[in-house]
């Protein structure tokens, strides 16, 4: 139960309210949501505008990488996780 984040794509999600990316666990792909809230939890003040965002998911990668793998580590296998300020 191994979660890997090889895929660098993302993407704003307006009707989540989050920037979606993707793990794959050997053959299977799961998709992972941080919300808005999580997202200006780590650089507040970021304004609600999909291109900031962004660039905050990307700063911070490798810390949402590191929170998606113990969401996912937790037992509860989906389709899709989501992360909150509450990750973080």
């Amino acid at each position: 139960m191994t979660i890997r984040f090889p895929n660098a794509s993302r993407y704003y999600d307006a009707t989540r309210d989050a920037v979606r990316f993707w793990g794959h666990d050997q053959s299977t792909e799961a998709s992972f949501f941080i919300s808005t809230a999580a997202l200006q939890q780590l650089a507040p003040g970021t304004p609600q505008r999909e291109d900031a965002l962004l660039a905050v998911f990307d700063r911070n990668r490798t810390r949402i990488c590191e929170a998606a793998t113990k969401v996912y580590g937790r037992g509860r296998f989906g389709i899709s996780y989501d992360l909150t300020p509450a990750n973080f």
